[in-house]
């Protein structure tokens, strides 16, 4: 019997043992504060994902509302839409509160559902409101114009009182909207007051102070986790569509049942089904891969963001065998980290925390794991979930730059008071009674706090249209783009922020003897400020068919373009319904003037026309080129290509600008766009856009400036209408120097005029593929001017100039009636259109810029 004692004991002590060892099961959070709303519901119905929770229908939550009507829309079913939750809507024409009395202060997620469900007295899809807390701004203008688009928005607010209120305040002469409403307590230990900052390095304080919205919840090597699955009623997606090289990752899993939870984690903080699945490198069969799995995420370039990273080492055998380095935004974020010192385990979960601001996270948000290469352990790096939130700016808005008291982001306004106020004390000692005009003199150029809360971008700009949606979706998919509107701001790298007293001060009112040119989108006016800078102010006509689109499009695209050749955007203005764009002064305008139709301008040589077409080609080639996914200009040219006082060419004019298809894609589809005479005919054909769309119309801007004559003239026969067709049937029949501009009759070198016509034609191929980037382009421009100063002929005759104006004349009288002019960049309005149909009957329905 003594002799059994040991083994009774060891097996009681290997019992307790392994008892203590097992992982402990997800705790259950219970919150203190559970509201659920189920607007415009008459009856319960099935919570999304059966997670088990109740909503309440309309009836029982009017507790929680302050309405002055009671407007309701329902429909029995819709395709796509995850829950019936989105099958009913309550509707307000004014402005609307919810309140909620809370248990006790402290973390709250508020999560609101919109689906613009189908109702016969008001299209959803049109609505356009904001909807605030009392300290937030949550969404902005926000609008879902698509019939079949739901969304999901979720913010994690710390309240600092006994009460929660959300306001939804429609657009003047709209209405608002909401499907469902959920705050619930979130637990206290979610958010740390501290993270990592990437630059400078270091820590950072204070993150209970921010709010912050969902941008991005993945669980990565692993399948969507439902809000049944998560015990905070969490969505996790999947990170497929992120994942920039799939052949460089390999999914592995593990059963949940084994992740362990060391101090310092729970899983509150992320389930264990998110640290059972991960994304490792994969097996490059070679003996010492160097490569970084990545991932990349759009995001909104006007705020900073919490980036939380999930970690836990299911792929070793062994404790100490995995190195590897994290990076975010192609900044080192840990280098070399080492799980098992962290964790003293295999299988247990581990997480981080940084914070990028707006200048780190820009538009898009990198992250990146790869081995660290020095020989401790095996080549590996392993990343099991990604979590991005959007933080709240210095005025409390997760969208837009407006604070809930009108305020704007970053407002100096306050600063302009202390200043002001020195001033006075200075000038007050010193006499000095001219500085104090000058202060008065800017203090009433400044706008005014109800101008900037009545501004266009504050009530008109759709620059909340799902872009840090962290669940937006059409046809039920889990998650939407994040690649439309964006927050301006001449905080944020957007240009200056101008007021409107500003620029009518610099344009002398918007004195008509200052237009400089008139295009699409309104008039042009050469203007100067008040420190002397000579500039363009394009204001917008509200009659013009084109405005809000390419506003936005313009600021956007030209404030993440810096180059030599591409117009400079100085600033922007939005105040009273105003859309007015600033640009630095081109004194010699458009290249078109410089090439027919103005008598005034001494004729360009033809090293002067290649060192143009070259600038232009460069500031193409950059577009195409120069940012991660490229940028096709869509409406390039001879009055976008636009000539400083040196005649260095720069390409304007952005308005129609598109982002070039991504790394999974050939082209974008969308509506054509451009202009007459400059069109790729496979664009027009089929809709399909791509940077060779660009090479086409450049093809067309290479004969311009060789022949002198519009792309389209409908004064001459109808065989030459078409200058691309017209000049392509010369080259073929070897007659092309019958139509060479002949101001330029034997000064052209024949090797150079060859590689040029050469380039020409090449841009001019009818389907895309056949056609040259721009790279090619600008080369065989380059050489053609290299041919030409190898060997320059003789000047023209005299005589010349007189030819050619006689030969413009008719082509200037039949396609300008108001010249598109010479410092910004400007829509063209060819009279040509009027006879599309008779020379292009497939052209009947276009509307060109």
């Amino acid at each position: 019997m003594a002799s059994l004692l040991p083994v009774l004991l060891f097996s009681l002590l290997s019992s307790i043992t392994a008892q203590l060892t097992q992982p402990l099961s997800p705790a259950p959070f219970t919150p203190a504060d559970n509201f659920l709303l189920d607007c415009g519901a008459t009856t319960p119905t099935p919570t999304p994902n059966n997670d088990g929770r109740r909503f309440l229908t309309d009836s029982e939550s009017t507790s929680f509302l302050s309405a002055k009507d009671q407007v309701t829309a329902s429909v029995p079913s819709a395709p796509g839409v995850p829950s019936p939750l989105y099958l009913s809507a309550r509707i307000f024409s004014d402005d609307t509160t919810y309140t909620f009395p809370l248990t006790s202060p402290g973390w709250h997620w508020i999560r609101l559902h919109f689906f613009p469900v189908n109702d016969s007295n008001h299209d959803l899809t049109q609505a356009v409101f904001s909807v605030k807390t009392d300290d937030y701004v949550l969404l902005h203008s926000f609008n879902l114009d698509d019939p079949s688009k739901w969304a999901l928005k979720e913010y994690l607010i710390n309240a600092t009182s006994d009460r929660l209120s959300i306001h939804l305040d429609p657009l003047r002469n709209s209405v608002a909207f909401i499907n469902g409403i959920e705050v619930v307590s979130a637990p206290d230990m979610l958010i740390s007051d501290s993270a990592s900052l990437l630059s400078p390095v270091g820590q950072t304080l204070g993150l209970s102070n921010f709010a912050y919205q969902t941008s991005y919840r993945l669980n990565v090597g692993g399948p969507l986790i439902t809000s049944a699955n998560d015990t905070l009623g969490r969505t996790w997606g999947s990170d497929k569509s992120f994942l920039q090289s799939r052949s460089t990752a390999q999914n592995v899993s593990v059963s949940p049942g084994i992740v362990n939870f060391p101090d310092g984690t729970s899983p509150l903080i992320a389930p264990n089904t998110v640290y059972a699945t991960a994304v490792h490198m994969a097996d490059a069969r070679i003996g010492s891969p160097n490569f970084n799995v990545s991932w990349v995420l759009d995001v909104d370039p006007s705020f900073g963001y919490l980036v939380r990273l999930h970690f836990c080492d299911i792929v070793s055998k062994s404790l100490d065998d995995l190195y590897f380095n994290v990076y975010i935004n192609h900044k080192m974020a840990i280098s070399g980290l080492d799980l098992s010192t962290i964790t003293s385990k295999l299988n247990s979960a581990y997480y981080k925390d940084f914070v990028l601001n707006a200048t780190v996270a820009m538009d898009r948000i990198f992250i990146q794991v790869g081995p660290l290469n020095d020989d401790s352990g095996r080549n590996d790096a392993v990343l099991n979930g990604v979590e991005v939130l959007k933080m709240s700016n210095s005025v409390g808005s997760l969208d837009g730059e407006f604070g809930v008291d009108g305020s704007r982001a970053n407002d100096d306004s306050g600063s302009s008071k202390s200043h002001a106020v020195a001033a006075v004390g200075f000038v007050m000692m010193f006499g000095a009674f001219a500085g104090l005009g000058a202060m008065v003199v800017k203090w009433h150029k400044r706008p005014q706090d109800w101008q900037r809360r009545n501004s266009f971008s504050s009530w008109l700009l759709p620059i909340h249209a799902g872009h840090s949606t962290f669940m937006t979706s059409k046809g039920g998919s889990a998650f939407g783009s994040h690649k439309s509107g964006y927050t301006f701001s001449s905080t944020l790298g957007l240009g200056r922020y101008f007021s409107l007293a500003e620029l009518q001060d610099a344009t002398n009112n918007f004195d008509e003897n200052a237009v400089v040119g008139v295009g699409g989108f309104g008039n042009v006016y050469v203007g100067e400020l008040d420190d002397g800078t000579k500039v363009a102010v394009k204001r917008g006509n509200p009659q013009s068919e084109q405005g809000i689109n390419e506003f936005q499009t313009e600021i956007q695209m030209l404030s993440k373009l810096r180059h030599r050749h591409l117009v400079s955007l100085i600033g922007y203005c939005d105040e009273n319904s105003e859309m007015i764009l600033v640009y630095e002064y081109m004194a010699n305008g458009p290249f078109r003037d410089h090439l027919y139709g103005k008598d005034d301008f001494m004729p360009l040589t033809w090293k002067q026309r290649l060192e143009i077409c070259i600038g232009a080609a460069r500031g193409l080639h950059y577009l195409h080129t120069g940012t991660a996914q490229g940028i096709i200009h869509r409406d390039v040219k001879t009055t976008n290509i636009l000539l400083d006082e040196d005649f260095i060419a720069k390409v304007s004019d952005f308005g129609l600008s598109k982002d070039a298809p991504g790394m999974n894609q050939t082209h974008v589809s969308t509506a054509v766009k451009g202009s007459f005479g400059y069109l790729d005919p496979e664009y027009f054909r089929c809709q399909r856009l791509t940077d060779k769309s660009d090479v086409y119309s450049f093809g067309v801007v290479l004969l311009e400036t060789l022949c002198a004559r519009p792309a389209l003239n409908p004064a001459l026969p109808r065989e030459q209408v078409n200058l691309a067709e017209w000049a392509m049937k010369n080259k073929r029949q070897g007659t092309l120097e019958k139509i060479v501009d002949p101001l330029l009759e034997g000064t052209i070198n024949a090797d150079s005029l060859s590689k040029f016509v050469e380039a020409a034609e090449k841009c001019l191929a009818e389907f895309g593929v056949d056609r040259p980037s721009m790279g090619d382009v600008l080369w065989n421009l380059e050489y053609a001017l290299q041919l030409q100063e190898a060997n320059p002929p003789t000047p023209a005759p005299s005589h010349a100039r007189k030819a050619s104006t006689d030969k413009n004349d008719a082509a200037v009288a039949a396609t300008e009636t108001k010249k598109d002019t010479a410092t910004a960049p400007m829509e063209d309005q060819h009279s040509a259109a009027t006879v599309a149909t008779d020379v292009f009957p497939q052209l009947g329905e276009m509307k060109g810029r």
